[in-house]
């Protein structure tokens, strides 16, 4: 009879922070009191959930901090201070909930295109999620600003489905990988593309560590705060907010720099420490003097 060998642990970095995760904390931060059993169903409602309760946004960024995506940190950041994040904070929180309640969820990391052709090879960078529900796997991201689906996708070429009056197709580019498209304005929109490897929390980290510090990083250079509603989309980059609306041109609003931390409150219910919303109008208020020079010299 041949030996059975000991099989090795897992490094820590294969493995979601689910031990130290605050189920009941994260579940009243997204106002959820629906079921809690591993079911397709309980997987769309909470991804409608936490896109409804927690927004997409780099302010501790642009406002002198550092992002961690320990679960101590994002539980603290996204729960606690009641904050949002990008990519790699949504998702790797959102897995380790999914973890938690019994979810086979695994890591994946997409190829943003953002507009851009499939035959694009742009770098690696955009963590999202695959989740196995029923025998199949699904896409879920909760991460991807204001742009990206509701609801779980079956992962399956050629699937069209609609997400209220959202629109999203996933098929496969020439290139191999899975491809995401949203329809927008009637024209099907790339949002990013992604192979069936596994990405990893030690992956995330790395990628997480270019966006906020890379000098070419959109995260570094702008202030974004994205809102994915169901009926109602926003944008805001720097002092111009957008709003879209399913098969309407995005409506553009331009603020004033004084009225920067109202509209973060107002609109996306974001809240930040004194010493941070005087580190954002300090920017707000470089971005207007910067604009004003240039609008002086013609440029």
């Amino acid at each position: 009879m041949q030996a059975v060998r000991n099989a090795r642990p897992l490094h820590e970095s294969t493995q979601w922070e689910t031990s130290a995760l605050d189920l009941d904390a994260y579940l009243a931060r997204i106002d959820y009191r629906g079921p809690l059993t591993p079911s397709l169903e309980t997987l769309k409602t909470l991804q409608q959930a936490h896109l409804a309760a927690v927004p997409f946004e780099n302010l501790e960024i642009v406002t002198g901090g550092e992002i961690r995506i320990d679960l101590d940190s994002l539980q603290d950041k996204l729960v606690r201070r009641r904050r949002g994040g990008y990519c790699h904070e949504h998702n790797t929180l959102f897995a380790t909930v999914l973890d938690r309640l019994g979810f086979e969820v695994a890591g994946r990391n997409a190829r943003i295109l953002m507009g851009q052709e499939e035959r694009v090879v742009t770098p690696l960078g955009h963590t999202m999620l695959v989740v196995t529900v029923g025998g199949h796997d699904w896409l879920v991201d909760v991460g991807v600003g204001n742009v990206g689906p509701r609801e779980p996708i079956r992962l399956e070429t050629d699937r069209e489905v609609s997400h209220g009056p959202w629109e999203y197709r996933l098929e496969r580019s020439p290139l191999g990988y899975w491809l995401l498209r949203h329809k927008y304005l009637g024209e099907w929109f790339n949002l990013y593309q992604f192979s069936d490897e596994t990405n990893y929390r030690a992956d995330s980290a790395e990628y997480n560590y270019l966006a906020s510090h890379h000098p070419e990083s959109p995260f570094v250079r702008r202030i974004v705060a994205q809102h994915n509603g169901a009926e109602v989309r926003l944008a805001l980059t720097d002092l111009e907010l957008k709003v879209f609306r399913p098969g309407q041109a995005p409506e553009l609003q331009r603020i004033e720099a004084a009225a920067l931390p109202d509209v973060l409150r107002q609109r996306f219910g974001l809240a930040l420490m004194p010493e941070q919303e005087r580190a954002l109008l300090r920017r707000a208020e470089m971005l207007v003097e910067t604009t004003t020079e240039g609008e002086q010299l013609g440029t």
